[in-house]
């Protein structure tokens, strides 16, 4: 049965971007539960990613989609590193329902494997996960302060726990992930006294495509990253995604210019 919306009307529109699957999927999902409109972003790169793993599909953006009530998610395939399909994206949401009051940036790669002075993998990262998030600002950002409600507008992006230590033999993701959170802190000030907020989610070890390919990277499995953190299992998508719709939401307010911890007790 696909999940209903809360309220019969959605007041706010949402952009997420990386939302095919995963923690952007399950935020999609928890957003609409709340009454909120959707443009759902992802770039579908399947297995012609150069991250060097099988991004998500349009079969998968489609599902996310069809799995929602008619109406709430209008899927958008493009590519966080283009400040043009962030602008076409905050477009689609004006067009379609006249605002935009969240942005969710989500979508993000994980590379590396070998020691700093080995990896050549730093440029991707910072054009997806760092760039990417500096693009959906740029886009969303205006569009919120011209928008009917600044006060109830949210920028949340999605940190980790590597960005706030040094995990081993990823040090450009660490690089990347310590840039988004000095990102969102920045955007926070010059945002003081508009009513729009920012503030960063930071997951630890979850059930995702990119936890396995962590665990590759380590020639571990996915339960071994996960019993660095106080819980001893991987985090579900819709656990983390529901820290993310709490950060989205209207008492999300309190939380601007913070990073918030959605990691289990990660190092713990």
């Amino acid at each position: 049965m696909k999940p209903k919306p809360a309220r019969a009307a959605a007041t706010r529109v949402a952009l997420v971007t990386g939302a095919a699957r995963g923690i952007g999927a399950a935020t999609v999902r928890g957003l609409v539960a709340e009454g909120v409109h959707v443009v759902a972003l992802d770039w579908c790169a399947g297995e012609d990613s150069p991250a060097g793993y099988p991004q998500a599909t349009k079969a998968d953006l489609d599902t996310l989609v069809a799995s929602l009530p008619a109406g709430w998610v209008e899927p958008v395939v493009g590519d966080v590193r283009d400040p043009a399909a962030l602008t076409a994206a905050v477009g689609t949401a004006q067009e379609r329902w006249g605002r935009l009051d969240v942005a969710v940036a989500g979508a993000a790669v994980i590379a590396g494997g070998r020691p700093l002075w080995e990896d050549t993998s730093l440029d991707l990262q910072w054009q997806i996960d760092v760039a990417g998030v500096w693009n959906t600002a740029a886009a969303a950002v205006p569009a919120m302060l011209a928008g009917p409600d600044p006060s109830g507008c949210r920028f949340v992006a999605l940190a980790s726990a590597a960005g706030s230590r040094g995990l081993f033999h990823l040090a450009a993701y660490n690089a990347a992930k310590h840039a988004v959170i000095g990102l969102v802190r920045g955007l926070a000030a010059d945002l003081a006294g508009t009513g729009v907020t920012a503030c960063a989610v930071s997951p630890g070890s979850t059930d995702t495509v990119m936890l396995a390919a962590t665990a590759d990277l380590y020639a571990v499995g996915p339960d071994d990253l996960a019993a660095h953190q106080l819980l001893r299992r991987p985090l579900t998508p819709d656990e983390v995604a529901a820290t993310v719709v709490h950060a989205c939401s209207r008492a999300g307010a309190v939380l601007n210019g913070s990073v918030v911890a959605a990691d289990g007790g990660f190092g713990g």
